[in-house]
């Protein structure tokens, strides 16, 4: 890679980065460009260089939450709470590398409430099946005995509104420290 091309890499991550907080504390709404392009230490025009608009700026971001949260997906199966340990540890990891991620998947949340984000992006955001995902993987695992007994559908629920609460407070200060992933796993593991 160039040093042109790295420079440009640099400016996009920066912009990407920027964006996140900006849109994460503030809204797609209240966001501006100006606030972003201030923040990523750069001007509005050459932040236009990298992405058309706030709307363009906005999706890609979605798109990376929602590629984030899908990466487990390609995942091995064969072992349910394999599958949900490797996920936690792969997202905690992350966050503790960059701490960013936890407002990323934050964002994607706030896409899917809807935030004033355009139809389009909330569309894209809300296409998002995991819980319902996940609960046939619980359903798996519960077959197998290695997933408590219950309702599947409600187990699925309390795993993810718990990783979603963590990446909340984490994504609020980052000083927090990243919970031990096996914690989550005891929602589901079986007795």
């Amino acid at each position: 890679m160039g040093l042109r091309s790295e420079q440009k890499e640099k400016r996009k991550e920066a912009i990407i980065w920027a964006a996140v907080d900006q849109f994460s504390s503030k809204g797609y709404s209240a966001t501006k460009i100006e606030d972003i392009a201030k923040a990523a230490g750069m001007s509005s025009g050459l932040l236009f260089h990298y992405f058309d608009s706030k709307e363009n700026l906005y999706e890609e971001l979605i798109k990376m939450g929602l590629d984030g949260k899908s990466l487990p997906f390609e995942m091995d199966f064969s072992s349910p709470l394999a599958f949900f340990q490797n996920y936690t540890v792969k997202l905690f990891s992350l966050v503790k590398e960059k701490p960013q991620a936890a407002k990323l998947f934050v964002l994607t949340a706030q896409a899917q409430r809807g935030d004033g984000a355009p139809e389009k992006i909330r569309r894209l955001a809300r296409n998002e099946n995991t819980i319902e995902f996940s609960a046939e993987l619980i359903r798996l695992g519960q077959m197998q005995g290695s997933i408590r007994k219950g309702d599947a559908m409600a187990l699925s629920l309390a795993f993810w509104c718990s990783v979603q609460g963590i990446m909340e407070q984490l994504a609020v200060s980052e000083a927090l420290p990243v919970p031990d992933s096996d914690w989550l796993l005891d929602i589901l593991r079986g007795k």
